[in-house]
């Protein structure tokens, strides 16, 4: 999947990635799977789609959703 798209800068990854620093959670793999973080997840793949990712296409949704894991990983490092 070719990503032009820089998701870390979009407002709802930053929802995303605030909301999992602040559930305490340690696995971002988890936090995605769940309540707040799915919901959040769901608004980056809608904005995905809106920035021309097609998410429905093979394995990208899921190569998508380890990118964001890798991120939110990195990202919320203490």
């Amino acid at each position: 999947m070719d990503m032009d798209w820089e998701f870390t800068e979009d407002a709802a990854f930053m929802a995303l990635a605030d909301a999992f620093k602040e559930s305490g959670e340690v696995s971002a793999m988890e936090f995605l799977a769940n309540g707040e973080g799915a919901f959040h997840f769901q608004d980056l793949a809608q904005n995905a789609a809106g920035e021309g990712i097609d998410l429905a296409e093979g394995d990208a949704m899921e190569e998508f959703q380890q990118q964001v894991i890798d991120a939110l990983e990195m990202f919320c490092q203490d």
